[in-house]
């Protein structure tokens, strides 16, 4: 005959307690919910950023966000007491319609990337070559002069691409020069013996230092922009400007995927022809030593 043997209260009690614990351990599971993977955020900012979304047409617009990497005199480092005189204009430009601008930090790359993705709503100091894409305005707020740079006793004279065959040159991640240098910087891109590009936090500084220790030859930037990171750092003679290459007026570009972009464009060329009427670009431009006419 089968027999069943009592259980021990002992037993009785282990059995109960990993029930409970079980029981425990999956209502914990079902209430616990998924983490979310993190957004792209600006690596640094006057104000935080969250993404931009679109705005719905019956909605009016109270900020727009706009990336870059500091380019003084251009555009320089958020939350400072100057932050770049395109800069000063779009807030200007946009305050007359009542909308606030909110100005992050990060790489160039990644700044067209995340307007692109829709998580800011334009980028500044771009060239048309720069961004394609992206929606221009009517009017431009800046103006580029392009050069090249070499170590001060290099007496190379830039004439076309065909001259730089012998050299290293410098260029840093997404930046347009002219149409000429990036057709040769694409076409050499993958080799190191022609093109090293830059990336990181302070290409810039990066890009100086390797010409100072005659590690690279040549190095395209801003004109102003040189000159304004040269005096920073008190050498101002330290690099030799070869020849400038491309002259451009520089834009605050809107994302391609912004439903209102057109409509921020339009609203950001009209603040700036009024501020310009007014007198009062002119007098941004004094703030960091510069005018129309330079």
């Amino acid at each position: 005959m089968l027999q069943i043997k009592p259980t021990s209260r002992h037993s009785g009690f282990i059995t109960m307690a990993k029930t409970l614990v079980l029981f425990f351990v999956l209502f914990l599971a079902a209430c616990s919910q998924q983490e979310d993977t993190p957004p792209l955020v600006p690596e640094t900012a006057a104000k935080t950023a969250e993404p931009a979304l679109p705005v719905p047409a019956t909605q009016a617009r109270q900020s727009v966000v706009i990336a870059a990497d500091p380019w003084c005199p251009h555009n320089c480092e958020a939350g400072s007491d100057h932050e770049g005189y395109m800069i000063d204009i779009a807030r200007e430009a946009f305050g007359l319609a009542g909308i606030d601008v909110e100005y992050v930090n990060m790489s160039w790359a990644r700044a067209l990337q995340q307007a692109r993705d829709g998580y800011v709503d334009a980028v500044v100091g771009a060239l048309p070559g720069d961004a394609p894409d992206f929606v221009f305005p009517e009017a431009a707020i800046g103006y580029s002069k392009i050069a090249l740079y070499t170590h001060p006793d290099n007496n190379w004279q830039y004439s076309g691409t065909d001259s730089l065959s012998q050299f290293t040159l410098l260029a840093i991640n997404g930046y347009a020069y002219s149409p000429e240098l990036d057709s040769y910087i694409a076409r050499n891109q993958d080799n190191p013996e022609r093109i090293w590009v830059l990336s990181g936090p302070a290409p810039l500084s990066r890009a100086i230092e390797l010409l100072h220790q005659r590690r690279s030859d040549v190095f395209p930037e801003d004109r102003y922009v040189m000159q304004w990171q040269l005096e920073k750092d008190g050498s101002a003679e330290s690099l030799r400007m070869a020849k400038v290459i491309h002259e451009s007026p520089l834009y605050v570009a809107f994302s391609p995927v912004g439903t209102d972009s057109l409509e921020l464009a339009a609203l950001l060329s009209e603040g700036a022809k009024t501020l310009q009427s007014t007198g009062r670009v002119a007098e941004i431009l004094a703030r960091y030593g510069l005018s129309w006419s330079d």
